[in-house]
């Protein structure tokens, strides 16, 4: 009996078979027409620029000011790192800037003692070329005197000699001058020495103050938080992550369109978005990218059949202004279809209309 009764129903099951086929390949084709040939569609998700706020310097997180989802502004202070051990070293080379400081007052000091040993010095090579020339003339006058015989030969010789001094005590004088001048070189190259000391003390002052500063990690763009990838008292290293922030300006659908309309597709051209989320809004868009080389549409896209086909990556643009107006429903990874518009003289459908939420 049991054998009667499943060929009762396996004989209706055989009629209705090529009934539901016809009735699938029918339903397949007015699925993939959709709104007819002038318009195109592809499966996407809803994506926007990730931003990774992480350390420069290895160190401690000390305080994390916003939770995932919380909305952020530019320059907005984020994330506070422990800054111990920078401000101690930045106090030291405070210390290390007054100590330069004074050696450059005082190699200051040193190089006016030499100028005023200088100017001592040169009084006394001009007191001394004064002397010289006394000498000079009293031996001239001599010399004519011995000549009529009205000086003894003593006398002339007395002369001749106070000259001959007088000439080395110049020359010792005008030495002594030298070496002054020697020391003035040498006090200057102190100052110098000094003075470099001090820019270098600033240069690390200036440096270590721009590592403090760099201990505060502030939000690169508008957006939100989307990850807290560390925590408070989380020791990182160098380049280590500590929130992912989501651009809320920089949004947009990625979908594939078929090789045989990627060359109609143009930069610009307007798109309409629709999210399974939402199928009541229709978004507006703008067409932001077309690759360039063709590949094989993903798994996660397209069925097996169509990714036998080579397929290229389209990006629709949402606008940035719109977004501003609607932050709060902002979602990414929302999936759903992307519609373009291959001829610009017809318009768009009454379905793909822009329709968005009310503010």
């Amino acid at each position: 009996m049991a054998r009667t009764d499943l060929k009762k129903y396996w004989i209706p099951l055989a009629l209705l078979a090529p009934i539901v086929a016809a009735i699938v390949l029918y339903w397949s084709q007015q699925t993939s027409t959709g709104y007819g040939d002038a318009f195109i569609s592809g499966n996407g998700r809803i994506l926007a620029t990730e931003i990774d706020v992480s350390t420069k310097l290895a160190g401690r997180i000390e305080k994390i000011t916003v939770n995932e989802g919380s909305f952020v502004r530019a320059g907005e202070p984020l994330v506070y790192m422990q800054t111990d051990v920078l401000q101690a070293q930045r106090a030291e080379a405070m210390a290390q800037l007054r100590q330069a400081e004074s050696q450059v007052a005082s190699a200051n000091a040193q190089v006016a003692a030499r100028e005023s040993d200088k100017a001592a010095a040169l009084a006394v090579v001009a007191q001394r070329e004064t002397e010289l020339a006394l000498a000079r003339k009293r031996l001239a006058r001599s010399e004519k005197l011995a000549v009529s015989g009205a000086t003894s030969r003593q006398t002339l010789d007395d002369d001749r000699s106070a000259v001959l001094a007088a000439e080395a005590v110049l020359a010792a004088a005008q030495a002594q001058v030298a070496a002054v001048e020697s020391a003035i070189h040498a006090a200057q190259a102190q100052v110098a020495g000094a003075e470099s000391a001090v820019a270098a003390a600033q240069a690390t002052i200036e440096r270590i103050q721009a590592d403090i500063d760099d201990s505060v990690l502030s939000s690169p763009r508008d957006g939100r938080v989307q990850y807290r990838i560390a925590q408070p008292g989380e020791v990182l290293g160098m380049g280590g992550k500590v929130l992912n922030v989501v651009d809320l300006a920089d949004v947009y659908m990625t979908f594939f369109v078929p090789e045989t309309v990627a060359g109609r597709i143009a930069i610009g051209s307007d798109a309409r978005l629709v999210l399974d989320a939402a199928p009541e809004y229709v978004v507006p868009a703008r067409v932001s990218f077309v690759s360039s080389t063709a590949q094989f549409t993903p798994k996660t896209v397209e069925t097996a059949s169509e990714r036998q086909k080579l397929m290229f990556r389209v990006k629709a643009q949402i606008d940035p202004e719109l977004l501003q107006r609607n932050l709060e429903q902002v979602k990414t990874g929302l999936p759903g279809v992307a519609w373009l518009k291959l001829d610009d003289s017809i318009p768009w459908p009454a379905e793909l209309e822009v329709s968005l939420p009310q503010p």
